[in-house]
């Protein structure tokens, strides 16, 4: 039996490749990521939220005598979670089953405090919105508007004075004590250390009108300087003090301790070190301790009320007379039953919103940049401080020409009549001479 000849018309048979086999866990258990979200776990998502709205409509509006918003939200995220869990249990075994629900609860809790926090601004804004457009109320004080007069009269310039006025004495008393002692409590360990730690814990407990009512006894009553902006900044410094010292030192806790070995190795004390090592690493984190304490003294009204009292004049001395700030205006404000008196306290708080938003955005350009991270101010001395260096030893190295053989940089040009000596061909050959002991005889 003769085979046919081969055509080209003829198939030839192609080598087909088996795709890739993953290995089974052991155990013969399938692995799986919990972390991946497929479209599966979409659809159950999405079928729960239906189906647990439709079920509290149900109980809310036919079978029981329930009634009111919460109750319905409430009921329904409870019905959401068990019939997202049943649905998650078909296709996954318990611990999957359990990584979802907690990431389900956890994004929930995520979304309610963002639409608080959206629905906190957007409210103060919506109640301020009468007020902002009027140029006279950022240029103007309330000392000739009354309650019945338009909003094109009156402003709010002593409160927003007073506020920067008394939040910049808190902070040049806090700011620099804060981290000191914070740097304390890391750097020198012990009984005292150990005791200034408990107390600094339980003062961020402290109560407002308790610091208030301190700076009155003992900065007003018994050393007898009168109700200013002075004594109001005392009292926020003692609120915030506590909260900056708190924050810092978890933050300095944070910075690697081979970083400190490393310094001490060069022989650096432990101060430099401090000031060059360990404040650098921390200064986002420390950044971040400032906002936290800003954000606790600029919103407080009642240690302002006692140390500082309120009036509607502007005033810009500090020691005398005095000084009303930006929450302490808007609660003044809003407790007048007049809608334009109202729409000012409102007007007042957005502009407070938008004061500490202001100083939010300063410390982050301050301290928000990692460490080794230079400003173009910086990188543009160290660039200058180098071309000086340069330029020092191109000089040296031509005025020790006599001496021996001159070594310039790479970059530098060669001397008339000479040839420029490479630094990596000198050190070649020094290895080479100390490699090999024939080539030094």
């Amino acid at each position: 039996m003769t085979a046919a000849p081969e055509t080209e018309t003829t198939a030839r048979p192609r080598t087909t490749v088996p795709p890739a086999v993953r290995a089974a866990a052991p155990g013969g258990e399938r692995r799986r990521s919990v972390a991946q979200l497929r479209a599966t776990d979409v659809y159950a998502m999405a079928g729960a939220a239906a189906a647990a709205l439709a079920l509290t409509w149900l109980l809310f509006a036919r079978l029981l005598p329930f009634n009111g918003a919460v109750g319905f939200v409430v009921v329904a995220y409870a019905l959401f979670l068990g019939l997202y869990a049943l649905l998650v249990s078909f296709d996954e075994d318990g611990p999957a089953v359990a990584d979802r629900i907690a990431a389900a609860v956890v994004r929930s809790l995520g979304a309610v405090l963002l639409s608080v926090l959206v629905f906190v601004v957007s409210y103060t804004l919506w109640e301020g919105r009468r007020a902002l457009p009027h140029l006279n109320f950022f240029t103007e004080d309330m000392r000739l508007a009354g309650p019945l007069e338009p909003l094109s009269t009156g402003g709010i310039k002593h409160a927003i004075a007073g506020t920067l006025i008394e939040i910049t004495i808190a902070l040049i008393i806090t700011v620099p004590a804060g981290l000191v002692c914070a740097v304390f409590l890391n750097e020198v360990p012990g009984r005292f250390a150990r005791f200034v730690r408990t107390i600094v814990e339980a003062m961020t407990a402290l109560p407002s009108i308790v610091a208030g009512l301190f700076i009155y006894a003992t900065v007003i009553l018994t050393l007898g300087f009168p109700e200013s902006g002075f004594a109001a900044g005392l009292a926020l410094s003692v609120m915030m003090l506590p909260i900056i010292i708190r924050a810092s030192d978890v933050v300095i806790r944070l910075v690697p301790g081979t970083l400190r070995e490393a310094a001490y190795a060069m022989g650096t004390s432990r101060w430099r070190t401090v000031w060059h090592v360990v404040l650098p690493t921390a200064r986002s984190g420390l950044a971040t301790a400032v906002i936290l304490g800003t954000a606790r003294g600029i919103g407080e009204t009642s240690p302002v009320l006692i140390t500082a009292g309120f009036g509607a004049e502007f005033n810009a001395n500090a020691f005398s007379d005095p000084m009303v700030s930006l929450p302490l205006a808007a609660l003044k404000l809003v407790e007048s039953p007049e809608p334009n008196m109202i729409a000012r306290g409102f007007g007042a708080a957005a502009t407070l919103l938008v004061v500490v938003l202001a100083l939010f955005v300063v410390a982050r350009s301050i301290g928000g940049r990692g460490p080794g991270q230079l400003t173009r101010r910086q990188q543009h001395r160290r660039v200058v401080a180098s071309r000086k260096d340069a330029r020092r030893f191109e000089t040296r190295t031509s005025q020790g020409r006599g001496a021996g053989p001159a070594v310039t940089s790479p970059s530098a040009p060669a001397p008339a009549g000479r040839s420029a000596v490479r630094p990596d061909a000198t050190f070649r050959k020094l290895r080479k001479s100390a490699q090999d002991p024939r080539s030094s005889s």
